[in-house]
């Protein structure tokens, strides 16, 4: 079965619960799946607690607690993102994963964390049968004329913007 190339990006809510939601159906298959959590340090997400639970999907996780300024980008921000795709990269080369996330790519290229060039060689240089998923706002033109699925999340409304704030168990 060839693999194909998802994007889920876009200014609404649901990229990442879209990839998590294929990786779920993935290991209810019995295929194997890696996660890379880009610009996602050490807090605790509730999804990173419960894929630990599951026996056919690994993850890493890659950056700090603190937000990224796009502006003014460090370079310990930056290795992080590189590491994170290399990261991906050896799990896409090992043959161990039938599917390969990679959670937030879309952000860290489109800010510079990581060269947009360098993750479009990602997906081509990937083996045939791997299926991607790319997630995050600000997809590239480029990687999206590659995606076989591009998947665009438009907010029409939000609580956010009524001041309530993300909540433990259902936004993060």
């Amino acid at each position: 079965m060839p693999g194909m190339v998802h994007v889920f990006t876009g200014e609404g809510k649901g990229k990442t619960s879209a990839a998590l939601g294929i990786a779920l159906r993935a290991a209810g298959h019995g295929l194997r799946t890696h996660i890379t959590f880009f610009m996602k340090g050490e807090f605790p997400y509730g999804e990173q607690k419960s894929i630990a639970l599951l026996p056919n999907i690994t993850m890493a996780r890659f950056g700090s607690l603190e937000f990224v300024n796009p502006a003014n980008v460090k370079p310990e921000e930056r290795e992080q993102a590189r590491l994170a795709l290399e990261n991906a990269r050896i799990a896409v080369q090992t043959g161990r994963f039938d599917l390969v996330i990679l959670d937030e790519v879309n952000v860290a290229a489109a800010w510079n964390l990581i060269d947009v060039k360098d993750v479009i060689r990602f997906i081509n240089e990937r083996p045939e049968n791997v299926e991607l998923i790319l997630t995050g706002r600000y997809a590239d033109k480029d990687v999206i004329a590659l995606a076989d699925y591009v998947t665009e999340m438009r907010e029409v409304k939000h609580p956010y913007k009524k001041g309530v704030s993300s909540r433990k168990g259902i936004d993060y």
